[in-house]
């Protein structure tokens, strides 16, 4: 569906991305001249709806960057549970999500970055980790990048793990799988904040890390 752009010249489309028999939904603004796109992936329990992605994505936006809000499962398999944790299926179809952007006249050439939340960022880990996936790259917010297990090794894209200063878990297991990666990587972790971000100001140091991180690799990229 088209969407007509704004004062700041951005259009919102509500798209289907087709994979193998089924279709999933995604949200995708367009702006006149992007410097690249990121591509979301949200955690469990949410949805490309998502404040807090759609927070992060009006920064990145208002930076000058393209942005794909994707849920990786279409309606149908989002009942059975099992499929919202099979990172192997979530990695896929951000790996067909990325093939379905480059292929789109607004997105043509343009460097493409992923955006993961918890266990999408397991999955972005794991897509980015792809010979075919051409990433230039990966932002982690509150993730959880063991998800991705050995594929770790495989990331080439510059990584950038975020996590909150009081998920004390989650920056045990960021700090594993910072020492797995061998690309260019990066650990920040967020002064009082949990899981969510959901403290004062601390989603909003989230936005500027990754548009900074984002703005840097794929400005280099492009």
């Amino acid at each position: 569906m088209m969407g007509n752009p704004g004062d700041d010249g951005i259009r919102e489309l509500e798209v289907r991305i087709p994979d193998r028999g089924v279709e999933f939904a995604a949200t995708m603004a367009v702006l006149p001249e992007p410097l690249g796109f990121v591509v979301f992936a949200h955690g469990s329990g949410s949805s490309r709806h998502s404040p807090r992605n759609r927070f992060v994505a009006e920064t990145l936006q208002r930076a000058g960057l393209g942005t794909l809000l994707v849920d990786l499962l279409a309606v149908q398999e989002e009942a059975d549970r099992a499929n919202v944790f099979d990172i192997e299926l979530l990695a896929d179809r951000l790996v067909t999500s990325i093939r379905w952007l480059g292929e789109r006249p607004e997105a043509e050439g343009r460097p493409i970055g992923f955006f993961g939340a918890s266990t999408g960022a397991g999955a972005a880990l794991w897509a980015a980790a792809d010979p075919m996936a051409d990433v230039a790259a990966v932002v982690s917010r509150g993730g959880r990048p063991d998800l991705a297990g050995p594929k770790l090794a495989h990331v080439r894209a510059p990584t950038l793990l975020i996590v909150g200063g009081d998920d004390t878990m989650v920056i045990e297991l960021n700090r594993i799988a910072l020492a797995q990666l061998t690309c260019p990587a990066e650990l920040e972790i967020v002064p009082g904040a949990t899981h969510l971000f959901e403290e004062p100001g601390t989603l909003e140091q989230v936005a500027v890390l990754a548009r900074d991180w984002f703005l840097r690799h794929l400005g280099s990229a492009a």
